[in-house]
């Protein structure tokens, strides 16, 4: 679908290598710029885990790209990224704010070069304000955001970096929006997305309820069970004998007292002492007694799941959202790209490369001569493997 875009990213962690791999799943050419370490998602990645000697977190957000392996801080770091800074539509980048400006590669510098460039930026904070130019991860969001407060009493942090991913889909769609203006009219677009921004966006209807409504603090305060301070009782999570469940409904709940034996749950107008009630009764009940009583009459509920579930759950599996590639001997399992395009779920045409896997076909490609890539590897501005720098 995005065959003729063509991204140089300069990304590094999550947020951006993910932005960079929704692009590369829709077909385009993604060339990610790395230090001769690698970056630190491919060097060090999340708790350490690997497989095969690879970073996991490297593998999860890389596919479908190529690599050239560059010190940005050598004199002639910009003389090789020239002619792919000519070939490029998209520049993207999550550096923390300024640092590409110093190394002669902020959108400016690149503008210059490439006038009707896509400059696609992500930091934590953004780029204006008391907070511009701090880093800014994830769980910082999520702090600073109000989310981890909104989470419960006890203040407890999502599972998973959901700001980062959020904010990697939010710059992709970002970049395709600067590429239909492009298409349509020959311009750039100077494009900036924040962790912020992601961490209020994952918020929307709850913040314009919060402060439209005029609601305070206290508002927000429910029992545990509850799972949104916006939205009445039963909606939440349960526990039964052998399981824990979620209620997705709200509203009257009439039947529900019915539906489980127990029809005193009517005469709860209380929102917390009704949610205490119906604990008490669901805390009796195994799963397959809960299911055979809601099931019939169309309540909306679901087991909560483990991960140890999702790889056999059958509507994954009928989706197809894990898919698997090979590293070395080894097999790794990665989430798909979530969107469906006339039926089909794009794939990986090509497993995350090695460090600089693909330097010399690139340099070559731009024209430099076989003496002038060699000249390169040799004074340390590029790397490749094999070559001995």
């Amino acid at each position: 679908m995005l065959e003729k875009m063509t991204v140089l990213s300069f990304a590094h962690f999550v947020q951006g290598p993910a932005a960079a791999q929704h692009l590369a799943d829709l077909g385009a050419d993604v060339v990610t710029v790395e230090p001769p370490g690698g970056s630190w998602e491919r060097r060090v990645g999340s708790g350490g885990i690997r497989l095969a000697g690879r970073s996991v977190t490297h593998l999860s957000v890389n596919r479908n790209k190529r690599s050239i392996s560059v010190d940005l801080k050598h004199p002639d770091a910009l003389r090789v990224l020239r002619p792919l800074l000519e070939r490029a539509d998209v520049v993207l980048e999550n550096y923390r704010d300024g640092a590409l400006d110093r190394l002669g590669l902020g959108y400016e510098a690149v503008r210059e070069i490439k006038p009707d460039i896509i400059y696609a930026s992500a930091t934590g904070w953004g780029s204006r304000g008391p907070m511009a130019g701090r880093p800014g991860v994830d769980l910082l969001v999520q702090a600073r955001t109000g989310l981890i407060d909104a989470t419960g009493d006890h203040h407890t942090a999502a599972g998973t970096p959901v700001v980062d991913h959020h904010g990697a889909a939010l710059l992709a769609m970002g970049v395709l929006a600067a590429y239909a203006r492009k298409l349509a009219t020959g311009e750039g677009t100077r494009v900036e997305s924040s962790l912020l921004g992601a961490g209020l966006d994952l918020q929307a209807e709850s913040l314009a309820l919060y402060y439209s409504g005029r609601r305070t603090h206290a508002d927000l305060e429910r029992p545990v069970e509850l799972a949104c301070w916006s939205i009445d009782a039963p909606y939440g999570v349960y526990r039964l004998r052998d399981a824990s469940v979620v209620l997705a409904i709200s509203g009257p709940m009439d039947h529900l007292g019915e539906a489980l034996g127990s029809p005193e749950l009517a005469g709860y107008e209380e929102r917390d002492e009704y949610v205490k009630m119906l604990q008490t009764v669901l805390s009796g009940l195994t799963y397959a007694e809960f299911a055979s009583r809601l099931a019939p009459r169309g309540f909306w509920f679901e087991r909560v799941a483990t991960y140890d579930d999702l790889a056999t759950d059958p509507q994954v599996v009928a989706e197809g959202l894990l898919t698997e590639f090979e590293v070395d001997s080894a097999q790794a399992t990665v989430v798909r790209h979530p969107v469906r395009y006339d039926g089909k779920l794009p794939g990986v045409r090509t497993p995350p490369a090695e460090l600089g896997e693909h330097t010399v076909d690139l340099l070559r490609n731009a024209g430099f001569s076989s003496s002038e890539v060699s000249g390169f590897l040799a004074a340390g501005v590029v790397f490749a493997p094999g070559s001995g720098s």
